[in-house]
């Protein structure tokens, strides 16, 4: 795939969520080493370089390669920050490359950026779109990678049916699995938007939802193994962290709270650290009035220990 060159290159417009709630639970000091699993607009990164001295650092991880050149060019000559392609599942990896002498704090925003959403480089994330299926975080998926076309075109309509309900929380996910999987023995799906036109057309539309949403985050899920990575980073974070070192994760989904939640307790109860935050922050109403992605948003913040 050609490029995207930079004057084609849209803006970024996507809010970050949490952003002054984020900087409070956090507590950036100005010599703190920052590591951002998920760059993606780059606004966190933005405010969180404010409160950074000249002897901070900020290490910005993301797999989409669209977002790391957006935030290059937001904050251009900003000699305090690195970048990393990649997935933040390989964090300590990408903090080994880095050079970083220490990690005093880590940001991860789990939740889809708008500009993944919005942006032409057809990777099938909207339903609104007509776009080829790979719902891959990386733009260019290497051969072999998994797809949202093999997901939807050779996964079985049992486990179809298990993630979209598993994952989507759809209950109808037995009715959709089994139209895609009798549509797919007559010709393959290989758009975003004829997998969204069968679903409509199989289940009836509810009010403020489109019928295909809950399906289309359970495939994205499964295809990036997100709840995976998830797991992943926080075991490599835990080693990561500093003495007084503090985490911030933004979840959108309940079973990626979960995760955190229960994580963070048990780091607790081993005496690993305390949670800063014993309930989830959520967005403002006027937050949620302004930005409706930011609805389903909760932070939890941990900090480890001191000697």
């Amino acid at each position: 795939m050609e490029t995207e060159k930079k004057e084609d290159r849209k803006p970024t417009v996507h809010i970050s969520v949490l952003l002054n709630e984020v900087l409070n639970v956090l507590a950036i000091a100005p010599s703190d080493y920052v590591v951002d699993g998920t760059l993606g607009g780059g606004g966190h990164a933005k405010k969180i370089l404010e409160l950074l001295g000249t002897d901070g650092r900020y290490l910005g991880i993301d797999a989409d390669e669209n977002a790391i050149e957006r935030v290059r060019e937001m904050l251009p000559n900003e000699e305090r920050i690195t970048y990393a392609l990649g997935n933040f599942r390989d964090m300590k990896v990408h903090v080994e490359e880095t050079g970083f002498s220490k990690v005093s704090k880590i940001l991860i925003d789990l939740g889809l950026s708008s500009d993944q959403l919005e942006s032409d480089d057809r990777r099938g994330f909207s339903f609104k779109k007509d776009d080829p299926l790979k719902m891959t975080f990386t733009q260019d998926p290497a051969k072999g990678t998994l797809t949202a076309w093999h997901v939807v075109n050779e996964w079985s309509e049992e486990s179809l049916a298990d993630i979209i309900f598993g994952f989507g929380g759809e209950k109808k996910s037995r009715k959709i699995a089994k139209i895609i999987c009798e549509t797919r023995e007559k010709e393959n799906i290989k758009t975003s938007k004829q997998l969204a036109e069968l679903i409509e057309a199989s289940i009836s539309r509810r009010k403020g939802i489109h019928p295909a949403t809950k399906t289309f985050q359970a495939i994205r899920m499964a295809v990036n193994d997100e709840l995976g990575a998830l797991e992943e980073v926080l075991r490599q974070s835990k080693t990561l962290l500093e003495n007084k070192g503090r985490i911030a994760i933004i979840s959108f989904h309940s079973l990626e709270d979960r995760i955190v939640k229960r994580t963070f307790r048990e780091w607790e109860n081993e005496g690993f650290g305390i949670r800063v935050t014993k309930r989830p922050l959520i967005p403002s109403r006027e937050e949620c009035k302004h930005n409706k992605r930011a609805r389903s948003a909760k932070l939890r913040c941990f900090e480890k220990r001191g000697d």
